[in-house]
């Protein structure tokens, strides 16, 4: 049992040692082996298990089923500490990625997938508990930033490896994914066994709670979900299946994100902390509602690759802006609801991801552009609930409605 240190205390360890190190390092080692999974996966399931629209949403169905049921962290977190679990989870995640090209059929790709994506989510809803109670509400926003900005940059060097060497040294993509799994394993392994276990002052509850007065939260986290979903399926399939993009040119592609988002992440912190969240989301919305309209038209007006490939960068960047959605709940939340909150979200957030890839994927076969056309129709939705967060959100001020209506009873 590793032993208990107080977070108050814990500017008495030497910097590497302290809880925001820890975030940091959790923040780069999960994007190497989640990201080069992604940046490889359109290409590995294209030329090695065949897959056609069809499949590539079911799997995606199947990688979010276990964001679903995130809930679960509530009850595993009344057995394991929160950062035990996230650096388990991660540990998982690596694991999974390892093995992806070991199991080069359809069966075999799903059930890896699931495994992956179990780490993936427990990770990704323990780690936003941890970020949101670690850090100082003043700081959180641009802490964030920094915070992508760090993932960003452990992945880009992943990325720039895979494009400088993969045609020059005839790399596969067994390799890789051994290479991107194996460096997530040692540096989760490397945190259990470096660092105390920091007790937050604020204990968290440890049952599944739901507020009423955290209702735009959960309405908010539930079209993001369903918007992010049609991003992160078809948009990347679209460069592979209509464009016709390489391994390295999906890389190459990857890597501008990267580099981008390095630059604009601790930007788009500073903008929620001077803007103020309702103000930098509904911008978010409304741009992303834009370039989902420019996707369909790629399709209706035969577009070229170049706009494509811009679009899929602005997309991107206008995705981190959702950072201004956690400081939003940091905000209205109490402070013990934070861990079981965050993992409610996280199972709203994916209750439309776990049948939307499927079935937008047989939409796909029929018309690719109304699957982006329903998107920009969600962020419209998106940012019409956005326009309800007050200038200061609080508690008791979690909306514009909640001066004018009395907040019923829990």
């Amino acid at each position: 049992m590793k032993p208990q240190f107080p977070l108050g205390e814990a500017r008495s360890l030497p910097f590497w040692r302290r809880p925001v190190t820890l975030l940091f390092l959790m923040a780069a080692a999960m994007p190497v082996a989640f990201a080069t999974w992604s940046a490889l996966l359109n290409n590995f399931v294209i030329e090695v298990a065949g897959f056609d629209g069809s499949d590539i949403g079911w799997l995606h169905t199947v990688r979010e089923i276990p964001g679903f049921f995130a809930i679960g962290v509530i009850a595993l977190i009344i057995f394991m500490h929160e950062q035990i679990l996230g650096l388990v989870s991660l540990v998982l995640l690596g694991v999974a990625t390892a093995l992806t090209a070991q199991f080069p059929t359809l069966g075999g790709i799903l059930t890896i997938t699931m495994l992956s994506s179990i780490g993936f989510h427990y990770y990704e809803t323990v780690n936003q508990s941890l970020q949101l109670q670690w850090l100082d509400k003043l700081r959180a926003p641009q802490m964030l930033g920094w915070l992508l900005a760090a993932g960003s940059g452990a992945t880009l060097v992943a990325y720039v490896l895979i494009v400088l060497t993969w045609d020059a040294f005839g790399l596969t993509y067994n390799t890789v994914y051994m290479l991107a799994g194996g460096f997530t394993v040692c540096v989760a392994v490397f945190c259990l066994i470096a660092y105390p276990r920091f007790e937050a002052p604020n204990p968290q509850i440890k049952k599944m709670v739901l507020r009423r007065r955290y209702w735009l939260y959960y309405a908010l986290q539930f079209m993001a979900g369903a918007r992010r979903q049609i991003f992160v399926v078809f948009a990347g399939f679209m460069m592979v299946e209509k464009f016709g993009f390489q391994v390295h040119e999906v890389t190459a592609l990857f890597l501008i994100n990267l580099i981008v988002n390095m630059i604009f992440a601790p930007l788009m912190g500073r903008a929620v902390f001077r803007f103020g969240e309702r103000n930098t989301l509904v911008f978010e919305y409304i741009g992303l509602a834009l370039v989902f309209l420019a996707y369909g038209g790629i399709y209706f007006f035969g577009w070229g690759v170049l706009l494509a490939a811009t679009l899929y960068v602005v997309d991107h960047i206008l995705f981190s802006l959702a950072l201004a959605l956690k400081t939003y709940f940091q905000k209205i939340a109490d402070p013990g609801d934070i861990a079981p909150t965050a993992a409610v979200a996280f199972t709203i957030n994916h209750i439309a991801a776990v049948f939307l890839p499927a079935l937008l994927g047989y939409l796909w076969l029929v018309s690719p552009a109304a699957v982006f056309f329903m998107a920009a129709g969600m962020a419209c939705v998106s940012c019409v609930l956005a326009l309800m967060i007050p200038r200061h959100p609080e508690p008791g001020n979690e909306t514009i409605l909640a001066r004018l209506v009395p907040a019923p009873a829990e």
